[in-house]
C-alpha cells in the first residue's frame, strides 16, 4: 500500500510525459517547434496583459489556444488524476492504521548507494508524522489535479503540465517517507526541480522564466547550508539513517566542530545549517524573496506549492529532526526568531498588495512563520497541526482566487474587481470560509491551530518566546485586515470593470467540487483533530515520530483567559477596520497612502529586499562574470593563451606569404636584406672572436 502511495504519482508522471512527447511529435513531425510558433503563442497569452500598469495584474492563461491541444491530453488528465485519488484514499487509510492503530512500519524498497562502509537503502519510514504528511500532500494534490482539468482546459500543453504536477507530488512523497538524510535530500531537490518546471511552465513569458530561476537559485542558497548540515551529521555520527543519528545525537553534547576557524558547538552548528535549508524551502525571512514571484505559474501550481507541499517541507524537516533541535537551545531560539520575524514581515507587506494571488502568497509566508514559532518553542505537534489545517484553507483560497480570475477574464488586480458576490456566489462563500479559517474565526480550522501556536509561545520559557508571542499576535490582526480587504474589494462594493463584471459567471463543477471539499476541511479539520495534535491524545497519537515536550503542551492549556482570547480579539479588530476602510469610508485608505507615502512605498516594495539583494549580490556577480568573460577569457585566454599564440603565428605566416608574389625583384630585394642582415651579424657578433 505504501509503495503504491509513493510511486503511483511517479507512474502517472511518466505516462503523462510519454503522452506529451507523443503529442509533440505528432504536431511537429521531424522537427522541434519553431521559434515563430512559441512567439505567436506567447503573444497571444500576453495580449491581455499589455495594458496592465500594475505589474502582474493578469494571469496570462487561456485566452484561446492558438494551436490544437496535444493528442492524448484527456488521457493524461484522467490517468494522473485517477492515480492521485487512489493515493489519496490509501493515505487516509494509512493515517487510520498508523495514527490510530499504532502500526508503524519501515518498508525496504531497494539498496540505493553502497561505497565501502557507507550504505544507504531506499526505505519508507511510515509513522504518524509521515501519515499526516501523506494525507496533506495527496489530498491537496488530488484536488488540484481535478481542479486543473477545468482551469487548464484551454492550454494546449496539458500533458506536460500534468506530468509536472505528478512529478512534484512524487518528489514530495519521497521526501516525507524518507528514512535517511540522503533520501530526504533527494526528495528535497526533486520538489525544487519540479517547482522550477511548474513556475516556468509558460516558458515563453520572460516573467515566468525569471520567477522560476529566482525560486531555483534562492532555494539552492538554503540547500547549500542543508547539504553542509548533512555532511556534518555524517562526520559526527558516521551515519545518515535517522534511527542511528537520533541514537548518537545525545553523545554530541559538548562537542565542537572547527568551522572556518570557529570552534562551534556541534549540535548548534548542525541544526543551524539544516535550518538554512528550511529557510529557503519554506520562504523564511531573508530567503523569502522567491515566494511572491512564484505566482507567475498557473494558479493550480500556486495552490500545490504554497498550500501543502513544497513550502511545508521545511516545517516537516524540522519536526522530523526534532530530536536534534531539542539538544540545542540556541538553534531553537534562532528558529523562533526567524519564524516570528517572518510572520510579522509578510503580514505587513500583505497589507498593501493588489494582486489577488500575491496577497494570498504573503499570507502563506506569514503562516509558515507561525509554524516555525511553534517549532522553536518546542511545540512540534502544534506546528504540524497548523501545517495540517493550513493546507485546507490555503488551498481553498488559492483555488478560489483561480475561480475569481476565470470569472474576471484573467484579471488579477483587486482594484479592478468589486460586486462579484452576486455573480459567483459559490466561490464567494468558499472564499469567505477560507478567510474565516485563515483569520482564526472561532471553531474553524485556523482557530484551533493558530491560537494554539500563540498560546504555546506565551507558555514557553525559551529565548525569544515572548518575541514570538508578540509578533504572532500582531500578525493575527494584520492578517485579518488584509484578508478581509481582499474579500471586500473583490466581492463587495460597486464593480470597477463593468465589461468584465457583466461577463462574469460561476466556474464549472470540476472547479467548484474541489472548492467545496476544501471548504468542509477548512471548517472541520481543526475540531476533529485538535485533541490528537494539541490535546490529551497527543502522546498516544504521535508516539516516537517526533520529540514531545509535555511541559509546553500542558502549560498552553492554562494560559490566562486574556491571552487565550487575544488572537480572536485581534481577528475581530482587523475585520472591523477593514470593513470601515473599504465599505464605509473607502476614501481613508487613499488618504493614508498619500499622507504616509514613505511607509506605503516601503511596504509596497516589500521592504526593498529585491533591490537590496540586487545591489549586494546580483550586480557584483554580474560584474565579476563580465570581468571573467571579457578580461579573463577574452583578453588573457584568447589573447595570450593558445588562441593568442595561434593568432600571432597566423599573422606572421600571413605576412611571410605576401613575399611569395612571383616578381623577381621582390625575391632579389629579400635576398639583399638577408645578406645585409647576415653581414651585420658577423660584424657585431662573429667578428669579435
Amino acid at each position: 500500500m505504501y509503495q503504491a502511495i509513493v510511486f503511483l504519482p511517479l507512474l502517472g508522471a511518466i505516462l503523462a510525459g510519454l503522452i506529451s512527447l507523443y503529442g509533440a511529435s505528432r504536431r511537429f513531425p521531424g522537427a522541434e517547434p519553431s521559434d515563430d510558433h512559441h512567439a505567436a503563442h506567447g503573444h497571444a497569452h500576453a495580449a491581455h496583459a499589455a495594458h496592465d500598469d500594475h505589474a502582474h495584474g493578469h494571469d496570462d492563461h487561456g485566452h484561446g489556444p492558438v494551436e490544437p491541444a496535444a493528442e492524448g491530453s484527456r488521457g493524461a488528465e484522467v490517468i494522473t488524476t485517477a492515480f492521485l485519488f487512489i493515493a489519496c484514499v490509501l493515505s487516509w487509510v494509512a493515517l487510520w492504521q498508523v495514527g490510530f492503530g499504532h502500526h508503524d512500519e519501515r518498508i525496504a524498497v531497494m539498496p540505493w548507494m553502497v561505497a565501502g562502509d557507507f550504505k544507504v537503502d531506499w526505505a519508507l519510514r511510515v509513522d504518524t508524522l509521515t501519515s499526516v504528511m501523506l494525507v496533506v500532500v495527496t489530498t491537496v494534490s488530488a484536488l488540484v489535479h481535478l481542479y486543473s482539468t477545468g482551469y487548464m482546459h484551454e492550454d494546449p500543453n496539458r500533458p506536460r503540465f500534468f506530468a509536472y504536477l505528478s512529478l512534484f507530488t512524487f518528489a514530495m512523497l519521497a521526501l516525507v517517507t524518507s528514512d535517511n538524510l540522503a533520501q530526504l535530500f533527494f526528495g528535497w531537490e526533486g520538489v525544487g526541480l519540479a517547482s522550477y518546471l511548474l513556475i516556468g511552465f509558460w516558458y515563453y513569458k520572460p516573467e515566468a522564466n525569471a520567477a522560476a530561476i529566482k525560486a531555483f537559485v534562492v532555494n539552492r542558497v538554503g540547500d547549500f547550508g542543508f547539504a553542509l548540515g548533512i555532511f556534518a551529521v555524517f562526520m559526527m555520527t558516521k551515519s545518515i539513517d535517522f534511527d542511528a543519528v537520533f541514537a548518537a545525537a545525545p553523545s554530541l553534547t559538548g562537542k565542537t566542530i572547527n568551522f572556518f576557524g570557529w570552534h562551534a558547538d556541534a549540535m548548534t552548528l548542525i541544526c543551524l545549517l539544516l535550518f538554512m535549508g528550511a529557510m529557503g524551502k519554506s520562504a523564511q525571512f531573508l530567503l523569502h524573496t522567491w515566494l511572491p514571484d512564484a505566482m507567475e505559474g498557473p494558479t493550480p501550481v500556486s495552490a500545490l506549492i504554497h498550500a501543502a507541499t513544497m513550502v511545508t517541507a521545511g516545517v516537516f524537516m524540522t519536526a522530523r529532526l526534532s530530536p536534534l533541535f531539542e539538544l540545542s537551545a540556541t538553534a531553537l531560539a534562532v528558529v523562533t526568531l526567524v519564524g516570528a520575524t517572518t510572520a510579522f514581515f509578510a503580514a505587513t507587506v500583505g497589507l498593501v498588495q493588489n494582486d489577488i494571488k500575491r496577497i494570498v502568497a504573503y499570507s502563506t509566508c506569514s503562516q509558515l512563520g507561525y509554524m516555525f514559532v511553534a517549532m522553536g518553542v518546542g511545540a512540534y505537534s502544534v506546528g504540524m497541526f497548523h501545517l495540517f489545517t493550513h493546507a485546507f484553507f490555503k488551498a481553498l483560497l488559492f483555488l478560489g482566487c483561480g475561480s475569481v480570475i476565470m470569472a474576471m477574464h484573467h484579471e488579477q488586480d483587486i482594484r479592478a474587481m468589486g460586486g462579484l458576490r452576486k455573480k459567483i456566489p459559490f466561490t464567494y462563500w468558499c472564499m469567505v470560509i477560507g478567510t474565516l479559517a485563515l483569520t482564526g474565526f472561532p471553531y474553524t480550522a485556523g482557530y484551533f491551530s493558530k491560537d494554539a501556536i500563540i498560546e504555546a509561545a506565551f507558555a514557553s520559557h525559551g529565548t525569544f518566546a515572548i518575541y514570538g508571542f508578540v509578533m504572532t499576535v500582531v500578525a493575527a490582526g494584520l492578517t485579518s485586515f488584509y484578508s478581509w480587504r481582499l474579500i471586500f474589494k473583490t466581492f463587495h462594493g460597486e464593480p470597477h470593470d463593468q465589461k468584465h463584471y457583466d461577463a462574469a459567471h460561476e466556474s464549472p463543477a470540476v472547479i467548484l467540487i474541489p472548492l467545496g471539499v476544501l471548504a468542509i476541511g477548512s471548517i472541520a479539520a481543526g475540531f476533529a483533530f485538535h485533541e490528537y495534535f494539541a490535546g490529551h491524545h497527543l502522546a498516544e497519537f504521535f508516539r516516537e515520530s517526533l520529540k514531545q515536550k509535555p511541559s509546553v503542551i500542558e502549560e498552553m492549556h492554562h494560559v490566562p483567559v486574556l491571552v487565550a482570547w487575544l488572537p480572536t480579539a485581534m481577528m475581530a479588530g482587523g475585520f472591523v477596520v477593514a470593513w470601515y476602510f473599504y465599505l464605509r469610508r473607502p476614501d481613508i485608505p487613499v488618504r493614508l497612502a498619500q499622507e504616509q507615502g514613505i511607509l506605503y512605498r516601503f511596504l509596497l516594495n516589500k521592504w526593498y529586499f529585491d533591490e537590496i539583494y540586487d545591489f549586494i549580490f546580483v550586480r557584483p556577480a554580474l560584474w565579476l562574470g563580465r570581468m571573467l568573460w571579457k578580461g579573463g577569457d577574452g583578453r588573457i585566454i584568447d589573447g595570450l593563451g593558445p588562441d593568442g599564440v595561434s593568432a600571432r603565428v597566423l599573422d606572421v605566416t600571413r605576412n611571410v606569404v605576401r613575399i611569395q608574389s612571383g616578381y623577381l625583384y621582390h625575391y632579389a630585394f629579400a635576398m639583399l636584406i638577408g645578406a645585409a642582415a647576415l653581414i651585420t651579424w658577423f660584424m657585431f657578433a662573429g667578428g669579435g672572436h
